[in-house]
């Protein structure tokens, strides 16, 4: 008898409480949304900070933009500078004999104006920088990446930066008064002005260019493909010649070539040490001069503007300007020719 009356009695409702309930207005959800926010928040404040936010970044987008166009604008400037003067020297000297001519001789009575003597110089020069700077550079590069101490690394990479930092005209002066004297000593018929010491100071010139791109990528190799093949037996050398070196094959090509180019446009080095003798030959005891020289040369205010002679200058830039071109889509299509993809 106890357990039918407590359910009866747990089954009374307020009927009349509950129909009050449900004849209340209900409350609109701004309102609902109104109430859920923190007291004193400003609706207008809000906005502003949004418009200013916006404003921000629109103003840093209109920066870099410009930045952006300002480069786009002076490498157009300067290609505009170059063929105006270019095509008005073509109008008086066959294109073709400008490219073939063995004779370079714009400043004398009996003018030619053969550029290959000094197209001959600058490669020359530039391939005696290549083959002190590349296995030097290179062997740097490994070393600071795979083998260096942390603090020996402290140590060598400043160095390459002092030697970033250095003046081309104190290299200039440097291969003048100290690295001649030394050939000199070695090989007699070595000339005051000649192209090993020019190119020999040009490739320390460009080593912490060479070593630097080398060692980022050399750095860029994952670290699984050395633990792998230390895992299968392999030395450090082996892990190095076999996986490190050729897995950052793109980037260590994209160095030479950049270091070729920069070798290239050197200016001052070759302006004192190399000489001032435009001929062909491979004779790295002679003097040669190179394009970057003879710019220097012209451009030192005897030769009077106008001329077929000043506009010699012109010519030589924009073909060093094509040659430097060249190189440097050369070192974006060996980029992606050998580059390796790493998930």
């Amino acid at each position: 008898m106890v357990r039918p009356l407590l359910t009866a009695h747990r089954d009374v409702r307020p009927k009349n409480a509950m129909d009050n309930a449900k004849s209340l207005p209900r409350a609109h959800p701004a309102a609902d949304a109104a109430a859920s926010e923190p007291a004193g928040f400003d609706f207008a404040q809000s906005r502003r900070d949004s418009l200013r936010r916006k404003l921000v970044e629109r103003s840093v987008h209109a920066v870099l933009f410009l930045c952006a166009l300002i480069s786009v604008l002076t490498t157009t400037g300067i290609v505009i500078t170059l063929l105006g003067e270019t095509i008005q020297f073509f109008g008086e000297v066959p294109i073709v004999d400008f490219l073939t001519g063995t004779r370079w001789t714009p400043l004398f009575a009996s003018k030619s104006f053969g550029v290959l003597p000094l197209v001959n110089g600058t490669i020359v020069v530039a391939l005696v920088a290549i083959v002190v700077a590349v296995p030097i550079g290179l062997l740097t590069a490994i070393f600071l990446s795979e083998f260096a101490p942390a603090r020996l690394r402290s140590v060598i990479k400043p160095v390459l930066e002092v030697l970033a930092g250095i003046p081309t005209v104190v290299y200039g002066y440097f291969a003048l008064q100290f690295v001649t004297p030394i050939l000199r000593d070695i090989f007699p018929q070595t000339q005051i002005f000649n192209v090993a010491s020019a190119g020999i100071v040009m490739g320390f010139m460009i080593l912490p260019m060479m070593a630097s791109i080398s060692e980022d990528a050399l750095r860029a190799v994952p670290r699984d493909l050395r633990e792998g093949a230390f895992a299968l037996g392999a030395t450090r050398f082996e892990v190095v010649s076999r996986v490190v070196v050729p897995g950052a094959l793109s980037g260590i090509l994209a160095a030479v070539i950049l270091s070729i180019s920069r070798a290239i446009g050197e200016t001052m080095i070759v302006a004192i040490a190399a000489g001032l003798q435009p001929q062909m030959g491979f004779d790295l005891l002679r003097s040669m001069e190179t394009m970057t020289a003879y710019i220097v040369q012209v451009s030192l205010g005897d030769t009077p503007q106008g001329g077929i002679e000043f506009r010699t200058i012109f010519a030589v830039g924009t073909l060093l300007f094509v040659m430097t071109l060249v190189m440097n889509l050369l070192s974006d299509l060996l980029v992606r020719r050998y580059r390796e993809a790493y998930e």
